[in-house]
Order: C-alpha cells, then structure tokens, then sequence
C-alpha cells in the first residue's frame, strides 16, 4: 500500500484538498531512495531529495547540546547562503553523532562528493543522518553508490524516497495537499520518519516540506517556524528527544499574489501537522493516536504547554493503554504544566464525555467511557484510533492541540533490544 498513511484523519480546509503523492509533488522537484547497504536489513537506506534551481530553504533542528555535525553543516550552510540549497542527501542507519571530528569529516566528504556530481556547490549541499548514536557513516560505500542515487533521481520517486530515510518506524509516512490560489494551482508535498524518542523541541525525527510557490528568504524561514510550532513541537511518544533532528522545508516557484501567504501557510501547516500525527501514530509499541486539546487559557503558548504536558505524561499514556479514564492522572498533570488557572473553571472530555466539571468529578458511566477508549485500539491505521482528551481552564481565547500515543509494554521490548 503505496500510501498507507493517506486514510489516516486526514487534516482538510475549503481550500487544500489532499492527494496522492509526496515530496515531489510540487513542480520542478526530484527524488531519489536505494539500499546502500548502510542497513544489515537490506532495505533502502540512501535518499536524496533535489530542488530546482533558485529554491529557498529553511529549517528548524534539534535543541540538544549535543547534536550531530550534520545538524551544524546544515544550519551553517543555509545561513551562508541565504537558503540557496539544492540538494539533501539522507542516510539511514547510522547517526554519525557522538563520533568525534570524524563526523565532521565524513559529512564533508559525503556532501562534497555529491556537490561535484551534480555541478554544485558544496554550500548547496546538505547532508542528514538518522540511526544507531555513535555509529561512524560508511562513507566509502555510501560514496560508491551516489551515481547509481543520483541515476534514480525521478519524479516517481517520492515513494522510493520516504522508504529510505525510515530506521524503526513501522509505516511510511508521505502526504501531498492541492489547492487553486489565485487561479493558479499550488502543491505541497511532505515525508517524514520518526517512531521512538519524540518529544517537543524536536524529536528524533527527520522531516522534508516542498513547495511550489517562490516566498522570500527572511517570510519563509518565520512561516516554518511557526510551522514547526504546530506540528513537529507538538508531538510527543517517550519524553526524549535526540541528537540529528532536522525539519528542512524547500519553496520554489512564481511568487503568490501576497493576499494568498496565510492560505498557504494554512496549507503549510495541514502538511506538517498531518506528518507529525502520523509519527505519533507510529509510535513504537503504540496501539493508538492520543490527541489533547485545550481550550480557554490567556494565551495560545499556555495552552499548547498545558497541551504538551499531559500528551507526555507516562501516567496519562499508560491509563490510554489500559483504557482507564483516570481523570485524576489529566488533573494531577494540569497542576504542574506551570500555567495558572482556577479549578473551579475547569472542564474535562474524553472523546464526547464530560467527566469533571468546576472542581468535582461528574457521575459518568466508567464502563461506557472505558469501553469508549478500547474502540480506538481497533485498528492502528484508522480514522477511529483516536483517543481524544479535550480540557477547557477558563474564558481566554487561547487555544492549542498537541498529540501522543498510549505507552505500552511493547515499546520497552523494542527498546531494550535496539542495540542488541
């Protein structure tokens, strides 16, 4: 199933409408994903994405101290070059983090190699890893195979692509939104990986935007700030987060009439956040999508902070697992989100039921609640997986959603054995 990922509560406005495709959708962009052999699956595990001439790219990245020295080369060379990127090589496996100044080297090298192959300049070229921490990139191997990467260059290739840039994620995660703007069409295109140690403030996630539509360096690089704010910030499975993660979002294209930039930032962010749920969804051992809304705080960041607190929370994800409408655990977490409020203006829903109101738990029907939440669990890839906890905390206009997924014994398995 090329686009297994499509059917998944798919985020839809009056204007963008989704479609088949992915991050070559948007005109004048290539792609390209083969095995390498970076991965002793034998899977693809070498992508490269390619922007036409005259693209801009921004981005946003880890916030670990420490972090790998492609996350530096990146931020590095679309600041000198005001975004002028071309070219982004991805490799899956190794991390390349924590390996010293061979790090450094090697990623030159790879990006070097690859520059001169395609007529650029290396400041033209990125380079992202993703895998084990600690672990060298092969860069003789990977460096043998950039004619044959660069031979697959295609605009097909989208799917070839998202495969090769996934390490435990269970599903392909790729999504393309249409819309008429202007009297002119306009495409969107995204892919991402990402199933364990996600958190906000980045996540061990990589994630590609592309765009077909020219918008100025400095409008740009604000527009997938707030972008990253409301989707990749806003999602967490584990509590950690990593050294190699890296959003990178390419526009290229006629310039939109200005009326038009909030649509398609509107259509920007449908993109990003239908990426981030589905890394949420995929979390490792996870059985179901959580989403918190909250509603009412004095401001939006309030809210999204109070919304990104309780997604967290072991408590509330292993009582998600169990199917436990244990509100105590949601209130409990409220109190230390670090926003005040007043208990007595708070309201409390799982899925369409109240159950706490103005300081006191409601008489709700525990059995019909829980067996509510275990209805979620039918199908990972569904439209009704979601397990949805909505909190109102007063009358401000602040408002914020943020998403998870329930905490299970499984993903300790998969933890315990990554590196074994």
């Amino acid at each position: 199933m090329k686009n297994a990922l499509l059917n998944l509560s798919l985020l839809t406005s009056s204007v963008w409408s989704p479609i088949s495709g992915g991050i070559t959708t948007p005109d004048g962009f290539l792609a390209a994903g083969i095995s390498a052999g970076l991965k002793p699956s034998g899977k693809k595990d070498l992508a490269l994405l390619y922007a036409p001439d005259g693209a801009c790219c921004s981005g946003t990245f880890t916030q670990s101290v420490t972090r790998a020295y492609c996350v530096d080369l990146c931020i590095d060379r679309i600041k000198a070059s005001e975004g002028k990127i071309r070219a982004v090589v991805i490799n899956s496996g190794q991390a390349n983090a924590c390996t010293g100044g061979r790090g450094k080297i090697d990623s030159e090298i790879i990006t070097h190699e690859l520059a001169q192959r395609l007529g650029l300049s290396n400041e033209e070229v990125l380079i992202c890893s993703t895998g084990v921490i600690g672990e060298p990139i092969p860069v003789e191997r990977v460096n043998s195979h950039l004619d044959q990467l660069i031979k697959c260059l295609a605009k097909e290739a989208y799917w070839d692509a998202a495969n090769a840039i996934l390490t435990t994620d269970l599903q392909v995660k790729q999504i393309a939104y249409q819309a008429v703007l202007g009297g002119r069409r306009i495409s969107i295109g995204g892919m991402a990986k990402g199933s364990g140690m996600i958190h906000p403030s980045m996540a061990t996630m990589l994630s590609y935007l592309t765009c077909d539509v020219g918008v100025d360096n400095i409008l740009w690089s604000d527009m997938i700030k707030r972008v990253a704010e409301s989707s990749f910030n806003s999602i967490t499975v584990d509590g950690d987060t990593s050294t190699n993660d890296t959003f990178l979002a390419f526009s290229s294209g006629p310039k939109l009439d200005p009326r038009y930039l909030s649509t398609l930032e509107e259509g920007l962010n449908l993109t990003a956040q239908y990426l981030a749920k589905s890394i949420a969804r995929d979390g490792e051992g996870a059985n179901c999508l959580l989403e918190v809304k909250v509603e009412g705080t004095q401001s939006d960041s309030d809210a999204r902070l109070i919304a990104r607190t309780i997604a967290s929370s072991s408590l509330v994800k292993t009582a998600v697992h169990g199917s436990d409408p244990n509100w105590g655990r949601i209130i409990a977490v409220l109190a230390r989100a670090g926003v005040f409020y007043d208990l007595n203006d708070v309201q409390l829903w799982i899925g369409p039921y109240e159950i706490f109101s103005r300081g006191i738990p409601l008489d709700f029907d525990r059995q019909k609640v829980s067996n509510f939440m275990k209805a979620r669990f039918k199908g990972k890839y569904l439209i009704d997986d979601i397990v949805s906890i909505r909190l109102r905390v007063g009358m401000g206009k602040g408002l914020a959603t943020a998403w998870g997924c329930d905490l299970s014994d499984q993903y300790v398995r998969i933890n315990a054995d990554y590196t074994t």
